[in-house]
Parts: C-alpha cells; sequence; structure tokens
C-alpha cells in the first residue's frame, strides 16, 4: 500500500542517515524494510489450519516461544554469512540442530512451543537474490560487494550500500524490486504455514517494521505478529512510511478485511528515549485516538532479548538494587550512548498513571514478552550454550570481547571494542494459553496474559482481586479466574477494602533455582510518580523483613572452576498471598512481578573457563588503547536470569 493512502507521510521529508559500521552493536541488528500491500495472499499461497477438536485447559498452560528471528532473507543475517532458511530456524524450534556459521551446531535443549521468523520487511530476499548468478539482480554493479564481500573495506561498503538504498538518498529505492519482495514474503508466509500444528506446535506468520526516530536515528522498530494463516502479499516496511503510526493505520485497514496482527517494540532500551516518548512521531501530544490505536495495534512490548534488557536502568530506578541487569547502553545501530529517559518500560508505565489522571487515556498499558533477535535462524540460547547474534561477527570469543585480543608478558588484558560483550542470551516469551495454537496464543497475547524471560524458562502466574482463594486449595487457579484479575488486566476499586495479590513461581528445571519473588509497584500519589521493589517470597523458607521488605541475602554459591552451584541453594517454586502495605485506594497503580533465579556463569564467564583464562572483569586491570582495541566497560561474572510478568494496573472509582 502506498503510503500516500495513509495520510500525512515522513519519509520524502526525512533526510535520515543509519549508522552500520561493523564492529558495533549496530551490525546491523535490525535497520530495513519494504514495500507492502494490503491484499492478502490467495488460498493458495496460504494454506488453511486444519479444523480439529484439541483439548483445551481452562485453567491455561504455560508455553515458551521466540517472536523475533531472523534468516538469510534478512539482508543483514545474510552479510553476516547465515543462510539459513525459514524451514531450517523452524525445525530447529522444535528440537532439530542448526549449524552455525562459525562450524558448530546449535540445538535448544527442550523443544519451543511457538516460534515466528520475523525477517526484515525492507530489502526482504534482496540479497539473495544478487548473490544468485541465474537472477537478474546479479547483474547490478555492486551486487558482488553487496551480496558476497570478502574484505573488511567492502562490508563495510556493502553495509554503506544497504543505507543509502533504504534511507533518503539519491540512491533510496533502488534495488526495490516487489516481485522479490513477494516471492520471498510469500515464502516465508508458507514456511510458517507448513511447520504450524495446531495442539503440538505454533508458527506464527511475522516480519520486522525497521524505522528510526527523528533524533540520532533512534530505535523505532516492532515486529508485527500475524493471527492466522493469511498476510498481505508484502509487508509494510521504512519504504512506505518511517512513521509508525502509519504502520498501525495499515494494520487498521487488514484488520477490516479480516487480517489481524499485533505489533510488538523491541529494544526500546536503544531508542534514545524515543519509543516511550511523550509526543507523537510529528512531536505533537498525545490524542485520546492516539493512545486507542497504538493500543489497539501495539499490545505487547519486548522487555528483554540479546541486544540488552528494557525493564529499568539504574538512572531510573535507583533504588532498585537490581535495575542494573544486561544493560546495553547504545543507541541501536550507533556506537552512541541511547538517552535514558523514555527508553525503559518502566518508565512508560509510570508516565502513563500520570496520563491516564490527567487527560484520562494511558497509551503505555503494555503487556510483557522476550525474544531473541538472533541473526542465525536460531535464538538466544543459555549461558552455558550461548548461540550468538550476529553470524561470523561474533563467532570467535575474541571478536565477541569475552576472551582477549592481547595478553602481555606483564598480564595485562586487552580486549575487543565491539561491544559484542554487552549482549546476552536473552530472551523468551511466555504465554498462558488453553492450548498451543494460534488462535488460543494469539488472544492471549492480546489479553497481555504473558510474560517475558532473560533466556530461562521460569514458569509465572499472577493474580489479584478481594476475595481470591487460598493458596492450599487444589482448584485455587480455577477459582483465581473466576474472582480475580490475571497478569495484564485492571483491577477496579470495591469500597474500601485492600487488594491481595497471588504470585506463583516454578523454576526452570534446567536452570538454576529461584532466589525470591518481588513485586513491583508503580503509583501516582499527590507528589507525583513513584516506585518500590518488595520481595514477597524468598527461597528455603526464609522470611521478608517486614521492615526493608527485603529476603535474607543468599552467596552465590558458583564454583568459577567449572560453573558448577548447589542446587539446594534455592526454591523449585516459591508460592505466596500478598497485600500491599502502603495501599491507597485512591492512587492509581500498577503492579508486576519479577522472578529472580539463583546466581550462575554468565555466557561471557563460560566462554573464558572454557578457554582456561580468567573470567574478563575490567575492574581490577589497567588496559590502555591497543590498535583501536580497548574496553567497552565492567562486564559480570555472574548473571541472576529473570522472569517478569505483564502488570495488573489500579484503578480507584473515580475518573479523570
Amino acid at each position: 500500500m502506498p503510503s500516500k493512502m495513509l495520510g500525512k507521510s515522513t519519509l520524502s521529508k526525512r533526510r535520515a542517515s543509519i549508522y552500520f559500521a561493523l564492529f558495533t552493536s549496530a551490525t546491523i541488528t535490525g535497520c530495513n524494510d519494504n514495500a507492502s500491500s494490503d491484499k492478502p495472499l490467495t488460498s493458495s499461497m496460504a494454506s488453511k489450519e486444519v479444523t480439529q477438536v484439541i483439548p483445551k485447559n481452562p485453567d491455561k498452560n504455560a508455553y515458551f516461544g521466540d517472536l523475533h528471528v531472523h534468516t538469510s532473507y534478512s539482508f543483514d543475517a545474510f552479510l553476516f554469512g547465515v543462510r539459513a532458511e525459514p524451514d531450517d530456524a523452524y525445525r530447529f524450534a522444535q528440537g532439530a540442530s542448526l549449524d552455525h556459521v562459525g562450524g558448530f551446531e546449535m540445538k535448544l535443549k527442550s523443544p519451543l512451543d511457538f516460534f515466528s521468523v520475523t525477517d526484515h520487511g525492507v530489502m526482504l530476499g534482496h540479497y539473495r537474490a544478487m548473490a544468485d548468478p541465474n537472477h537478474p539482480l546479479s547483474n547490478h554493479p555492486d551486487a558482488r560487494i553487496a551480496a558476497q564481500p570478502k574484505t573488511h573495506k567492502e562490508r563495510e561498503m556493502a553495509f554503506a550500500l544497504a543505507r543509502d538504498w533504504v534511507t533518503p538518498s539519491p540512491r533510496q529505492g533502488e534495488i526495490n524490486d516487489s516481485t522479490i519482495i513477494q516471492s520471498s514474503w510469500a515464502e516465508i508466509v508458507s514456511s510458517a504455514n507448513r511447520h504450524n500444528k495446531p495442539g503440538e506446535f505454533t508458527a506464527f506468520i511475522g516480519y520486522e517494521y525497521t524505522t528510526t526516530g527523528e533524533v540520532d536515528q533512534a530505535n523505532l522498530h516492532r515486529n508485527v505478529i500475524f493471527a492466522g494463516d493469511k498476510a498481505p502479499l508484502s509487508p509494510f516496511s521504512r519504504l512506505d512510511s518511517e512513521n509508525p503510526e502509519d504502520l498501525w493505520r495499515w494494520m487498521d485497514q487488514l484488520r477490516d478485511q479480516g487480517i489481524d496482527s499485533i505489533a510488538i517494540p523491541h529494544n526500546s532500551n536503544g531508542s534514545n528515549g524515543q519509543m516511550f516518548s511523550l509526543t507523537d512521531f510529528s512531536g505533537k501530544d498525545f490524542t485520546q485516538e492516539y493512545s486507542d490505536i497504538r493500543m489497539r495495534n501495539e499490545p505487547l512490548v519486548e522487555i528483554s532479548q540479546i541486544k540488552g534488557t528494557s525493564e529499568t536502568h539504574p538512572k531510573l530506578s535507583p533504588a532498585d538494587q537490581w535495575a542494573d541487569f544486561e544493560i546495553e547502553p547504545r543507541i541501536v545501530s550507533s556506537p552512541k550512548i541511547s538517552k535514558v529517559k523514555g527508553s525503559y518500560v518502566r518508565d512508560a508505565y509510570l508516565e502513563g498513571l500520570k496520563l491516564s489522571s490527567e487527560k484520562g487515556f494511558d497509551p503505555f498499558r503494555f503487556g510483557v514478552v522476550g525474544s531473541s533477535d538472533s541473526h542465525n535462524g536460531s535464538s538466544g540460547g543459555t549461558e552455558d550454550d550461548y548461540f550468538l547474534k550476529v553470524g561470523m561477527l561474533d563467532a570467535k570469543a575474541e571478536d565477541r570481547g569475552s576472551l582477549p585480543k592481547k595478553v602481555n608478558s606483564d598480564g595485562q588484558r586487552y580486549y575487543s571494542n565491539t561491544g559484542l560483550v554487552h549482549f546476552g542470551a536473552s530472551g523468551l516469551a511466555g504465554v498462558w494459553a488453553e492450548k498451543n495454537t494460534r488462535e488460543a496464543i494469539y488472544d492471549s497475547m492480546r489479553q497481555k496474559e504473558t510474560f517475558g524471560t532473560s533466556g530461562t524458562r521460569i514458569k509465572l502466574r499472577f493474580f489479584a482481586g478481594y476475595k481470591l482463594p487460598k493458596l492450599r486449595r487444589t482448584d485455587f487457579i480455577s477459582a483465581a479466574y473466576k474472582v480475580g484479575v490475571p497478569m495484564g488486566g485492571q483491577l477496579n476499586q470495591t469500597q474500601n477494602e485492600i487488594p491481595e495479590f497471588i504470585v506463583w513461581a516454578t523454576r526452570d528445571p534446567k536452570s538454576a533455582p529461584l532466589e525470591r519473588v518481588q513485586i513491583i509497584k508503580g503509583w501516582l500519589s499527590s507528589t507525583g510518580v513513584q516506585e518500590r521493589v518488595y520481595d514477597v517470597a524468598c527461597a528455603n523458607g526464609m522470611k521478608v523483613n517486614q521492615a526493608s521488605h527485603r529476603c535474607p541475602e543468599v552467596a552465590p554459591s558458583v564454583n568459577l572452576e567449572d560453573c558448577s552451584y548447589d542446587e539446594q541453594v534455592g526454591s523449585v517454586e516459591l508460592k505466596t498471598r500478598w497485600q500491599d502495605p502502603d495501599f491507597d485506594s485512591s492512587e492509581r497503580a500498577f503492579y508486576y512481578v519479577r522472578v529472580l533465579e539463583s546466581p550462575i556463569c554468565r555466557w561471557s564467564t563460560w566462554d573464558a573457563i572454557r578457554a582456561g583464562v580468567d573470567p574478563r572483569t575490567d575492574k581490577d586491570q589497567t588496559i590502555k588503547p591497543l590498535e583501536g582495541v580497548t574496553p567497552v566497560g565492567d562486564k559480570d561474572i555472574l548473571i541472576q536470569e529473570r522472569a517478569w510478568s505483564s502488570p495488573i494496573w489500579y484503578q480507584p472509582s473515580y475518573s479523570g
């Protein structure tokens, strides 16, 4: 659909320049998209989901998946040496092995329940075509360098070409071939439909809309996930419009034709304050219409992935000692440091409370998921089996910054300055649904009964209400659904009663036991927005200190010689019933759960131990520049994997 059909387009008015440097977190971690159409694929191109009776569980099951994966159809993944096809990716998600371009095997410890290949909509399949000697595009004068660079210099040139082809420049759209886009997209759609197995494995049709903001090319990327087996003939991309609001209008128009979808923003941490800006794309104040269209199309946000976690930041939450978790400090696809305000989910929730009070609407009522953003056709993996992100560029530990590039005779170590050491083995989407089908999982995503993890498979329940069932009841989940509100919902004031909360978390049997469960509260008082972290359940039967609201501190049990840990330090499950000791029925508030595992070795520590060297810390070493190779900052040796629930919002009876 041409952007002129969507109202005012900003594409022709912006002279964007995306930084495509080879060795920054940019490494094109997502900067592209292309032509679109509002016409659905025909029945010959989109297979129908077989109608069958699949048993459902009214109490719902936890399903884990990844809604953000790139294959060779993404031009950047192709440049990274990745040749995995969508079929390869879906087979990987179901438990098959997949070869990494670096020469090792990628295989999940347990299959996933749902998955989506989300290749960039811009230049979709174009680099594959340029590398094919039988395709006319291979005759383009820049085809060899663009699709098959052989040297460092040629790779830099290839990224520069991509910049010119997808942003306002004299060469913009030069290789924008709609027939390549449509044929590539048809194969991606067909692959998802081929691998979708109702009741066993759900494959969603999806793609990434890759756009940027007005300031320093701030990340405004979204993954678009379609509900069923139909999709438009082409994805809507940045070449249609760089304004996400135009994407939402396109999604609305498709919905009118029976094609439903949701968009999931990702890497708000690298958005330079733009993902949760307090104005629209044109800089105008929010309106009710803006809030409605955003919430209709973006009910979820990606809270954690390989390029860092977007829950909160130490500068925003200085009293939260767990806020400094897997922080990737830079703007996506840029070496510049991202502005903190407007880039993190918790802060957006707090701003939403103010907007709700002042204007009567809240465009930031997102549920949360995690996903990987793998560009290897795989996923993020686990700390002890990290699958990396950018193909050949981080296949070697020296290039990803976990092993030194050089060690002097005096022991002084020098590390790569790529910044890839900030990347992590994250994340996964968790969904509570009645059965493993597209319809059931998609409905739960729309209802925000979702949670995100940093890669672990913690199962997390969260309910609020006024007369919630006792935990000792065998049917307390069924009862909680009847009388309470699950994660993602709103709890309204009932007279002057104080609400109750039920939290139930169970460990990933293939990861560390649980250390603690926390409830994060944000509220709007007469003095402004505030936040607080409450520990509500402690491992090994320990009790929360009622004055500090903290569990007793537990020393990590990790043996840094082999990364083993004590299985008894932590719990298999943590379950509790809690009331807010600071509750005020007149104050708007939100509550969400954060579950922390006991510490384990981070992937970078695993790299060092396997190589027989000390793990990198940077804290106790004097490191000098060496041929452009410098440290990028402190990096933790251990990591506390975690899960986050979608919030439950509390609404006082008054409005305004």
